[in-house]
């Protein structure tokens, strides 16, 4: 299969053109060569997604030997399966159209080049992961999608908080890389190999084996699993070291829905179900997984419902939606995980578009507070981001009584995720999943109500005045720029606005409610974003209507499942079976949440409007907690970060300084000047001084010769 030549590396070829390319260029050269580059990807990976869906069979396609050393082979090969298929359509569909969206969204940006090069390059790093034949090579890829997000977050380098930002993406993501790289030493060490194939045909015969482990013997499976879920728990952002994930917000929206939607939050869930025969091998390593991902899941939909910056409650709708993937896979329903993957890219990347898109046409606000009324003003953007809230509040017509089911794309995967814990016994998962639903859908609708509902709130932002006194003569259009909160950080902080929290700042508690801004609009008219940003809109939006309908019965079915994963996951019939059979009450229960969110949210934003401020006074301490992220920053300041910097400064002050540099460097020139004050005092420029020397040498030497 030489297509996957191409998809693979035509990202990284368009990377190195973008990246290296002369000022002389300009913009248009690499732009047109990533996004070029990206469809091309994109037109060939769907064919061999369709070829799976017909039940294709898996191809390995060498590409050089890379390491020989003893026992250890290492060759760079493309493995293309059925689990591969899923991602190459979600990483080069979503990717493609945020170049394509990028082309309006930072035409102001005087980068751009650069921009390019990093996104083309993150493409290329994830398609490297996703098609990894052995655990070196998903390494390899692991880390590309760790370097290029880096990048990416920091990409406006001169703003002090996306540095920030980026710095503690990476740094977390160091903590989880270190449990996936023992988790690979661990498996070379049992399986004598790395080769993926190999490790799964034999995971199956090490169950009941133990291991050394830190003093003790461990079941084998269980510690080479929980090591390599630690590295999914970093780059997929589960609780613990969630926090890099909605500071990543620093970086322009295309970077946001690019990472969120399908690319590195993605690539723990996808090596979980790679390697799900090993966490089959370990029951106990499964109940983590599982409670881990409903812990998330729970933990940033409370976060959400708290948050004023729209990117951020669609950033922690990612954590708690990805909690929804492992949750699954925790139950042993990784189709069921890798549907949701799937439908998830779609919806989720059109809402941080959409939500770009309200940014573009609000002159760079991001406050919902300052938001109201927009759904005439920016029809397509309003209509796309409904699309994409009707499908992760999961509205559908379930398959009960006879009624054909039919529904948006979460409305399939979310609510097969919430059937399959019951099936599975796991009542308790149940309940959270079905809470969450609730939670997710008030979070939701409250980003809808408070955007595109109520009366313009538009005139007491900072952002909008700005823009009007610009179009009063100030040499600028009235019209966002499509530089998110580029260089306007004071204006996030005078309206209370909590992005920095995580940098120092205190969030302000709802001390500025929606309700309490008077209403207007200053004069200020939002525009509908250009043709670049609406035609990605379109697109998704279709998939986050369509994609759960037409492709669930190829993950999820019980025979059709089995016929298209074909071994590339562990999929389990008899689950499946037994999670279509589950009472009608359950199928209702999601549908259920999804209502009563969608009806406490009108009630809460648009019947009694007042009703929020009222409830953040009477609950502050609860609403303090959610808004402080259930304090996670805080604690992990005061445990790692402030004893790290206090060891740092001991060593530097009293190490460095004061023992080092005292005896060391500092200490050999004290004695190089010591010594060439006590030579110069010899030095007196009188010639009987130096013969009175001379003399007293000469009778000194003599002496010595008559003496001996």
């Amino acid at each position: 299969m030489t297509s996957i030549l191409f998809i693979v590396f035509l990202p990284l070829a368009a990377a190195i053109l973008a990246g290296f390319s002369n000022k002389s260029f300009g913009s248009a050269f690499p732009k047109a060569v990533t996004t070029g580059a990206l469809f091309i990807a994109c037109l060939l990976s769907w064919p061999v997604f369709i070829h799976y869906l017909g039940g294709g069979e898996k191809t390995v396609t060498p590409v050089l030997n890379f390491i020989q050393s003893g026992t250890m082979h290492v060759s760079w090969s493309l493995r293309v399966d059925a689990l591969t298929a899923v991602m190459l359509v979600v990483v080069t569909s979503v990717s493609a159209l945020v170049h394509l969206y990028s082309w309006g969204y930072m035409s102001d940006d005087p980068d751009q080049p650069r921009f390019f090069a990093y996104l083309s390059l993150f493409t290329f790093a994830m398609l490297m992961l996703v098609t990894a034949d052995n655990l070196v090579q998903m390494f390899f890829g692991w880390e590309g999608v760790g370097l290029a997000s880096y990048l990416l977050i920091g990409f406006w380098f001169r703003k002090p908080t996306a540095n920030a930002a980026a710095i503690k993406a990476f740094v977390v993501n160091r903590v989880g890389d270190l449990g996936f790289m023992l988790g690979i030493f661990g498996t070379f060490l049992v399986f004598k190999t790395v080769s993926i194939d190999e490790i799964l045909t034999a995971a199956p015969h090490m169950a009941g084996s133990t291991i050394g482990f830190f003093g003790g013997r461990f079941d084998t499976m269980t510690v080479l699993c929980l090591l390599l879920f630690v590295g999914a728990c970093g780059k997929s952002a589960q609780l613990g070291l969630h926090t890099w994930l909605p500071d990543a917000m620093e970086g322009p929206t295309p970077v946001s829905a690019l990472i969120h939607a399908a690319t590195m939050v993605t690539a723990g869930v996808f090596m979980v179900c790679r390697l799900s025969p090993m966490f089959e091998a370990s029951p106990v390593a499964m109940h983590v997984v599982m409670t881990i991902g409903a812990a998330t899941c729970l933990f940033a939909a409370t976060c959400g419902l708290v948050q004023t910056d729209i990117k951020r409650v669609i950033a922690y709708s990612t954590c708690s939606q990805l909690g929804y993937m492992f949750f699954a896979a925790g139950c042993g329903a990784y189709g069921a995980a890798m549907f949701h993957l799937f439908t998830h890219a779609f919806f989720k990347a059109l809402l941080f578009l959409g939500a770009g898109s309200v940014i573009h046409a609000m002159h760079h606000e991001q406050d919902m507070r300052y938001y109201g009324g927009l759904r005439k003003s920016i029809p397509i953007t309003f209509w796309g981001m409904m699309a994409g809230t009707l499908a992760i509040t999961g509205v559908g017509i379930p398959g009960i009584f006879g009624l054909p089911q039919i529904g948006f794309a979460g409305f399939h995967s979310k609510d097969a995720i919430i059937e399959v814990a019951f099936a599975a016994g796991q009542t308790g998962t149940w309940f959270v999943g079905v809470f969450v639903a609730l939670l997710t859908s008030f979070y939701s609708w409250r980003l809808m109500f408070l955007t595109f509902w109520g009366k313009p709130r538009w005139a007491q932002s900072e952002h909008i005045q700005h823009a009007i006194h610009d179009a009063h003569g100030h040499g600028h259009d009235d019209h966002a720029h499509g530089h998110d909160d580029h260089g306007t950080q004071a204006a996030h902080a005078h309206h209370g606005e909590n992005a920095e929290e995580g940098q120092g700042a205190t969030p302000d508690a709802h001390a500025a409610g929606a309700h309490d801004l008077p209403a207007g609009t200053g004069g200020y008219h939002p525009h509908e974003s250009p043709l670049p940003i609406l035609i990605p809109l379109i697109v998704l939006s279709i998939g986050a209507v369509l994609a759960g309908y037409v492709f669930h019965g190829f993950f999820i079915e019980p025979a059709s499942g089995e016929s298209y994963w074909r071994g590339s996951i562990a999929f389990n019939e008899h689950l499946m079976h037994a999670m279509h059979g589950v009472p009608v009450w359950v199928k209702l229960s999601a549908s259920v949440a999804m209502l009563l969110g969608l009806f406490s949210a009108w009630y809460a934003y648009l019947a009694k409007p007042e009703l929020p401020a009222q409830m953040a006074k009477q609950f502050s301490v609860l609403y303090d907690f959610l808004l402080h992220k259930w304090y996670f920053d805080e604690l992990y300041d005061l445990i790692f970060v402030k004893p790290a910097f206090a060891i740092g400064r001991f060593f530097w002050h009293r190490g460095d300084e004061k023992t080092i540099n005292r005896f060391g460097p500092d200490g050999s020139a004290w004695l190089v000047s010591l010594g060439s004050r006590v030579a110069g005092r010899l030095q007196t420029g009188y010639l009987y001084t130096y013969a009175f020397v001379m003399l007293i040498g000469l009778t000194a030497a003599m002496t010595w010769a008559i003496t001996r």
